[in-house]
């Protein structure tokens, strides 16, 4: 575990894959591969060919975690012996996914995609002795490698009597917008009796394109009993692009709104539905002006408080004349950042219109409300509307007004550190200039030396420094494989060994350190920032440890109810303990849920609630191979090793997450229920934890000052 926590790599962790005790073994070939080291490499494909099932099956999954193409070769040969045991094959084909995914122009890639659909082919053949796992990996690594003619071979198991093993199958045919499976799809659409299988199908249907499946869409978006399928089937008809659907929607848009209206809470569970409703009418129906559509959508929009971007995106594509007349900063104000950021959206729609009036009096209007940011906002609303100034910035951007960079420069020099990684990323992508890369270095100096609770700035500035400077980044980027923050170091690092020859421009000394940025340093109070280090002491190792899945849980009361998230501690203990710390602090009571996307996942943990929040440090990533089913409960992230408050609970399976974040929980299909009607906006007003272990004494708050 310490290991893991300081992504160090060394002859410790190395005898102990050797240990006699096999619970040790496994435990460090499982930290080896999240580590991610390619040292391990070699001793990890030693372990693949001989040893137990389980040290085999775990060093599999771990070569598949360190995604080199280096590893190839050792998952190729385990794929292709048919002696290799059924739970090794599993880990071995996901395996095989993950690396051809993470090096897709190897010469290994598509032999590699090869053997994954040789692999799910042969366990076709094996008819009611199929294995389940070797399946369901093998599917979800088809959707990562891509192989050529691969969905001719996952649309055999559109037919599987596992109902899991059909839904898989569609969401891999959906994401390879395969057109060769529809007839099955449309099959499974109209009488599978699995609510997941019914959704993917009609998300495949949407992805080909199918226009044979428009009416089944149509009566599954509107009559289905489950709402993921509804909401599949809705998103789907938006890509069909057909009017004829727009009737149909709008029938159950307004039906729902009825409800809406009438309802008694403060956010309607029917918002999730009408928001994609909205969304879909303003595809099926762009620049038509259509008074129907409209008027459910301004109703949508009053009843709704103007606080969602879905529906003034889809009021600017139907009707972009009156939205550009109606949307002005004295009609917006400043009281509430959510209709600042959904009204900057709605706007940023109108730079795709051909008219360039409206383009004109769009800009004009954002550029007002940017400019009365500084002067018309009462100072209890400061700091809740500049988390609006994200999105206002990027609306402006798309406009492409001539003076773009000087503004974005100005902006490199704002208190907000969300604010001035916007202008970084934008920076990036403006025409090279002396201008744009001096002012890039010093918002990278004030970021090192000012920016101690979030490091977005520091790491959006550096990427766009290299972008914008090319070698003269080098002396910078240097000074930032300094900072105490890991991801910083890390990602200058990766940076500068994208000019050949750096290393001749720098000392001995900084070649040292720069080579080893993949370590986790030991936290020290004199940086006066927890970001990136390592905070955990060894009696937090030990307590963790202590803990037992199914012994410790985390109670949530929230607005539409109570749910109980059963935590995994032997699966994923540091994540466990992160939260289970957070929860006893109160962090989490009162916060809003500031995601929810149906039929996928609703996320809190933000204290901000813009998505941009977090606890002031990072953790680093526990995968395991606890699958993301429904009801489980992942770590949110923007990054690898980058999860710090953020959590999540998935609506249904979603495997392609699996290996890519930390699950650390699960929450029962009854208290689903509660789950499911959440939308943004909610709050949850507290956490209790339960059945957990009497907590540590700790110092007195003057020695531990």
């Amino acid at each position: 575990m310490k290991a893991e926590d300081a992504r160090r790599y060394d002859k410790t962790l190395e005898d102990l894959i050797d240990h006699t005790d096999e619970h040790v073994r496994v435990r460090a070939i499982l930290a080896a591969g999240r580590i991610g080291d390619e040292k391990a490499i070699p001793r990890l494909a030693s372990l693949l060919e001989s040893g137990s099932v389980k040290v085999r099956e775990i060093a599999a999954f771990a070569l598949g975690e360190i995604e080199s193409a280096n590893a190839a070769d050792a998952i190729l040969k385990a794929l292709k012996d048919p002696k290799t045991p059924a739970p090794v094959r599993a880990r071995a084909v996901e395996a095989a996914g993950k690396i051809a995914a993470a090096n897709p122009k190897d010469a290994n890639a598509k032999e590699l995609g090869e053997a994954i659909l040789d692999t799910i082919d042969a366990e076709d053949n094996n008819g009611n002795k199929q294995d389940r796992q070797v399946l369901l990996l093998g599917l979800t690594a088809a959707l990562r490698a891509r192989p050529e003619d691969g969905d001719l071979v996952v649309m055999k198991f559109l037919t599987n009597l596992d109902a899991r093993v059909r839904a898989d199958a569609a969401n891999t045919l959906s994401r390879l917008r395969s057109k060769s499976a529809n007839p099955a799809l449309r099959a499974i659409l109209m009488s599978d009796d699995d609510a997941v299988a019914r959704a993917n199908a009609a998300r495949a249907l949407g992805a080909a394109e199918d226009k044979e499946s428009l009416n089944m869409l149509i009566d599954a978006a509107v009559e289905d009993d489950d709402s993921r399928v509804r909401v599949s089937a809705i998103r789907s008809l938006a890509s069909l692009k057909d009017p004829y659907a727009v009737d149909k929607l709008l029938d159950r848009g307004e039906k729902l709104l009825a409800v809406f209206k009438k309802s008694k809470s403060a956010h309607p569970s029917e918002i999730n539905e009408l928001l994609e409703v909205a969304t879909a009418l303003g595809r099926l129906v762009a620049n038509t002006n259509d008074g129907r559509t409209l008027k459910f959508l301004q109703t949508l929009r009053k009843a709704d408080k103007f606080r969602s971007s879905e529906t003034e995106i889809a009021v600017a594509r139907v009707g972009p004349e009156g939205y550009a007349k109606e949307i002005t900063p004295q009609n917006i104000g400043y009281a509430d950042w959510h209709a600042a950021s959904a009204y900057a959206q709605g706007a940023a729609e109108l730079a795709k219109v051909e008219k360039v009036s409206l383009s004109h009096q769009a800009e004009q209007n954002l550029t007002l409300y940017v400019d009365g940011m500084k002067t018309g906002v009462k100072p209890a609303y400061q700091a809740e509307i500049t988390k609006a100034m994200p999105d206002l910035i990027r609306a402006m951007a798309t406009f492409k007004p001539e003076n773009l960079s000087k503004m974005l420069r100005g902006l490199l020099a704002n208190g907000d550190v969300f604010i001035r990684a916007t202008a970084a990323e934008l920076l990036a992508e403006q025409p090279v200039s002396k201008e744009n890369a001096d002012a890039l270095r010093n918002a990278l100096e004030y970021a090192l030396d000012n920016d101690k609770q979030y490091d977005d700035a520091q790491l959006a500035i550096i990427e766009a420094f290299a972008k914008v400077a090319g070698r003269n980044s080098i002396s910078a980027l240097s000074l930032a494989s300094y900072a105490p923050d890991y991801l910083v170091r890390k990602k200058a690092a990766e940076l500068l060994k994208q000019f050949p020859g750096w290393s001749d421009t720098v000392t001995n000394r900084n070649k040292d350190w720069l080579l080893n940025t993949s370590t986790v340093k030991s936290y020290d109070p004199k940086n006066h920032t927890k970001l990136g280090q390592v905070l955990n002491t060894d009696a937090d190792y030990r307590q963790t440890l202590a803990r037992k899945n199914g012994t410790v849980k985390a109670i949530l009361v929230t607005q539409k109810g109570t749910f109980t998230i059963n935590l995994f501690p032997e699966d994923a203990p540091l994540t466990v303990d992160n939260f289970i710390k957070l929860a006893r602090s109160n962090y989490f009571n009162g916060v809003e849920v500031h995601r929810v996307v149906p039929n996928f996942v609703m996320q809190d943990g933000d204290p901000r609630g813009d998505g941009n929040g977090g606890p002031g440090w990072s953790i680093r990533c526990e995968i395991n191979m606890v699958p993301f089913d429904r009801g489980a409960v992942g770590m949110a992230l923007s990054g690898k090793d980058t999860g710090g408050s953020q959590w999540f609970v998935t609506h249904s399976p979603q495997p392609h997450l699996d290996g890519g974040y930390t699950v650390f929980g699960h929450v029962n299909e009854k208290d689903m229920k509660v789950v499911d009607n959440i939308v943004r906006g909610d709050r949850i007003i507290s956490v209790r934890i339960a059945g957990d272990l009497p907590q540590r004494t700790t110092r007195s708050p003057r020695k531990n000052r």
